[in-house]
């Protein structure tokens, strides 16, 4: 026998059921932008840090292989983290430290520094998208849950747009460690937006019960409307490997994710030494090829939808 599911239709009218969720996307949206632009700070000012401290090619690489490696690693475990610390303890702690880390490359003063400093970026930074998830697992039904994610995912786009258009002037003006400073320093204004704005569902004191409804239509009558994960048995990595959408999002991540990496830390360097771009002039072109990345990414999410 099939369960009851709550009496709101996921196919109901949402312009009467109210639109709260579409806040907290939103500041899902804004963390994942503050992450990718701190991330891709480096990269645009490369051409300032190489003369400072005599950096090659082979420097760089070693210090975006740390943030990589650190990135990797943080992935793995992160998500049990947050799991046990709730959505909102662990997505504020996680932007916190890397906030930390971003502002504390202005302190570096060695290309060892900046490695170990990327590391410390690398594997903060990787709470974002686990957070994120569970953000929109928490606050949106399944049938919506593609969009929310293609809109929040369009923020690392967002971030590689705002960074030339930014961090190169800032640069320029007062100096590459301040580029470090400012963009960092983001992190702390999303952390007051977050624990002013977010609660679950449950506990929101904003959300309608028409929307608390709707948001819960598809888990059953009778069910706890949050951790509904708990009635699940536990599955093992192992078993993760036997499904054939986890073998399908590998090959995905393994096709995209060299090519992404590419442009993020190496587009700037390859227009600055192909096409002799430097500081400002960089912007447009690298803006332009996130700008259609990111149209990319929320055109995906809306697709189930159609």
């Amino acid at each position: 026998m099939n369960p009851t599911l709550r009496s709101t239709s996921p196919l109901a009218d949402t312009s009467v059921i109210g639109k709260y969720r579409w806040t907290i996307c939103s500041l899902v949206f804004f963390a994942t932008t503050i992450n990718y632009l701190d991330r891709a700070v480096i990269s645009l000012l490369k051409p300032y840090l190489e003369k400072e401290f005599h950096w090659n090619s082979g420097d760089y690489a070693n210090i975006e292989i740390a943030f990589k490696l650190a990135y990797a690693v943080g992935m793995v475990g992160v998500g049990r983290i947050i799991d046990k610390l709730g959505t909102k303890l662990g997505y504020a702690i996680s932007t916190a430290l890397w906030s930390l880390a971003a502002m504390g490359h202005a302190l570096v003063s060695s290309t060892l520094g900046f490695g170990i400093a990327r590391g410390f970026l690398g594997i903060t930074e990787a709470g974002n998208f686990p957070a994120a998830i569970k953000t929109t697992a928490e606050w949106f039904p399944q049938r919506e849950r593609a969009l929310a994610t293609g809109i929040f995912n369009s923020g690392s786009n967002v971030g590689a747009i705002v960074a030339p258009l930014t961090v190169p002037l800032i640069a320029e003006t007062i100096g590459w460690q301040w580029a470090f400073i400012i963009t960092g320093a983001l992190g702390f204004i999303w952390l007051v937006l977050w624990y002013t704005v977010y609660e679950t569902p449950a506990n929101s004191k904003r959300l309608s019960k028409a929307e608390f409804d709707y948001i819960n239509a598809d888990i059953p009558v009778g069910l706890p409307t949050e951790g509904v994960a708990e009635e699940k048995p536990k599955t093992s990595w192992a078993t993760l490997l036997g499904f054939r959408q986890t073998w399908a999002f590998v090959l995905g991540k393994f096709l995209t994710d060299p090519i992404w990496w590419f442009y993020l830390f190496w587009l700037p360097d390859f227009l600055g030494k192909q096409y002799h771009l430097t500081g400002t002039a960089i912007a447009l072109p690298v803006a332009g090829v996130y700008i259609l990345s990111s149209i990319g990414s929320v055109g995906g999410g809306y697709l189930p939808m159609s």
